[in-house]
């Protein structure tokens, strides 16, 4: 590590983290919020545009093809001009076209403005990954990105009874409570997203907050990682993005936003079926316990497997929890064993998150950092796609309500038992599996 010290290495890894973290998470609870706010504003929107479930399947997952087709070329801009005017653009045009889904009173309306918001999203939060992979060591990276995953359950926790008390305010100066919902949420994400073009450093040679001493340790360990990754990983973004490795992570990536998309747009629902009450302020706080729960094991985990190098062992455990999780909560005939299966089902993947992360961030740096993350999180992001039409889908051809959930329940299962069979405990998925090229730099 170039002659420095472990522990000044960890103090400015604390101090990186006061400094960026809280700020980044502020960005991901509005980011998540203008994802999931759909989930909430469903009922109400469906009963005042006349949309069809199949309509708004569609329409809720249509974000995600938008999202996917330009992830790559936003997270390579990124790379070039910047992370702060970069998430600054993210930010403002992303909270401008949810504000507009206020005007979504057709379906046609409403696939177009999802569509564009998956557009202006695009590259955000495999920007963020790539941007932590600018300002954290290897050995300090599970638990930065674990703090930075914590935005969903926090997005819920207070997101849940916030949405559901801007669903109440209907009728108020003559706007529907969806229209409030799209309106406010949107309007902060505009705000905190000018504000980051204030805030954010592009790297640590530019942050004054840091000593001279300081920002030359931090680079050279920076450095020290980035050698490491260079040699076993490709050296170049075309390389990158057709590196068999990457392309192994992004189905798993896939199988995993399955699951989580899968159970986010339909949980206030869900939760409402089971209260025998409709979406509004009190299912909001019911429907924020699972996300306590992932809060907590979200803290644990990546600290425990940062700690003991266990991070493809803790992963797989925890999407099998995960599984288990979404599969019990549409079969439990018990509601309180049914919010219990819940509060697995969401600890499990959001928690096996930010130690996935650690998989690609160990095998790529650079530009093929940079459009290797986005490659894989564009390709698992369809996940958000698929979701909601093959839970609707299995739900009608069987019939039963329990059948979607059982098949997202699967793919959070399968996601298990390819890392645990096809990555190693290095974090790279296993090159005997697939032998891959030499690429040299030129």
């Amino acid at each position: 590590m170039n002659g420095t010290s472990s522990g000044n290495v960890d103090g400015l890894v604390s101090q990186v983290m006061r400094r960026l973290l809280p700020f980044l998470l502020l960005m991901y609870v509005l980011a998540f919020l203008d994802r999931a706010n759909i989930g909430f504003a469903q009922k109400a929107l469906q009963h005042d545009t006349g949309i069809s479930n199949a309509a708004f399947a569609f329409g809720a997952g249509v974000f995600f093809i938008g999202y996917a087709l330009f992830e790559v070329p936003s997270n390579l801009l990124l790379h070039r001009v910047g992370a702060r005017l970069w998430m600054c653009r993210i930010m403002v045009t992303w909270g401008l076209v949810s504000a507009a889904m206020s005007l979504a009173h057709s379906a046609t309306t409403f696939y177009a403005l999802r569509f564009l918001l998956g557009i202006a999203e695009a590259g955000f939060f495999p920007g963020v990954i790539y941007y932590l992979t600018r300002w954290f060591p290897q050995s300090a990276r599970a638990r930065a990105v674990g703090v930075f995953y914590f935005g969903a359950p926090l997005a819920f926790m207070f997101g849940s009874p916030l949405s559901g008390f801007l669903l109440d305010l209907h009728g108020a100066f003559g706007l529907a409570g969806w229209q409030w919902l799209f309106l406010i949420e949107g309007g902060l994400a505009s705000v905190v997203g000018v504000w980051a073009f204030f805030y954010l450093d592009d790297r640590p040679e530019d942050a004054r907050w840091l000593s001279p001493e300081a920002r030359k340790t931090l680079s050279a360990t920076l450095a020290d990682d980035a050698r490491a990754a260079s040699a076993h990983g490709p050296h170049n973004i075309l390389a990158a993005l057709i590196d068999r490795r990457v392309l192994l992570l992004s189905a798993i990536y896939l199988l995993i936003q399955m699951s989580v998309y899968g159970v986010i747009f339909y949980l206030p629902q869900q939760v409402a079926a089971l209260m025998g009450e409709s979406v509004g302020f009190k299912v909001g706080m019911v429907a924020a316990v699972p996300w306590i729960c992932a809060l907590a094991l979200t803290w644990f985990v990546p600290r425990r497997a940062d700690a003991t190098g266990g991070h493809r062992r803790w992963a797989v455990t925890l999407l099998v929890l995960a599984g288990c999780g979404i599969g019990v909560s549409g079969l439990a005939q018990s509601p309180l064993v049914a919010l219990l299966a819940l509060c697995c089902a969401a600890s499990g993947f959001i928690a096996a998150q930010p130690l996935f992360w650690t998989f690609p961030t160990r095998l790529l740096t650079g530009a093929a950092a940079a459009g290797g993350i986005a490659l894989i999180n564009s390709l698992g992001s369809l996940g958000g796609f698929i979701a909601p039409t093959l839970r609707t889908s299995a739900e009608h051809a069987v019939p039963s309500t329990s059948a979607g959930l059982l098949l997202l329940g699967a793919a959070s299962l399968l996601a298990a038992l390819l890392i645990g069979t096809l990555v190693r405990r290095d974090a790279a998925p296993d090159p005997a599996a697939f032998p891959q090229p030499i690429h040299r730099a030129r």
